[in-house]
């Protein structure tokens, strides 16, 4: 993935993981966007492994929407869940991109 692609990618990750900070002064629906948040990287470990880039993390992220999709609906914690579904997608992968061999702030 070009640079500016892929950080344009990275600042959508940041925003979603300080959308779901923000939530934390609402303590319900914070714990809700992270049991929502565990779920996502426990299916990133799962599709993308320990090894990675943050190209290949990248790759994985345009096709996230119908499996993060698939996977919280699966888990159906709160019915509210598409209305989280953003922030809790771009939450997981900016917290899974850290852990990228070529992860840089």
């Amino acid at each position: 993935m070009p640079l500016p692609a892929l950080e344009a990618t990275r600042h959508e990750w940041e925003e979603g993981h300080r959308r779901l900070e923000t939530a934390a002064g609402d303590r319900a629906r914070y714990q809700q966007l992270l049991a929502e948040l565990e779920l996502v990287l426990a299916e990133l470990r799962r599709r993308v492994g320990q090894t990675f880039t943050l190209d290949q993390l990248a790759e994985t992220y345009a096709l996230a929407d119908r499996w993060v999709q698939e996977t919280l609906a699966e888990h159906d914690l709160d019915p509210g869940w598409p209305g989280r579904v953003t922030i809790v997608q771009d939450a997981a992968f900016h917290v899974y991109s850290r852990g990228a061999v070529d992860y840089r702030p």
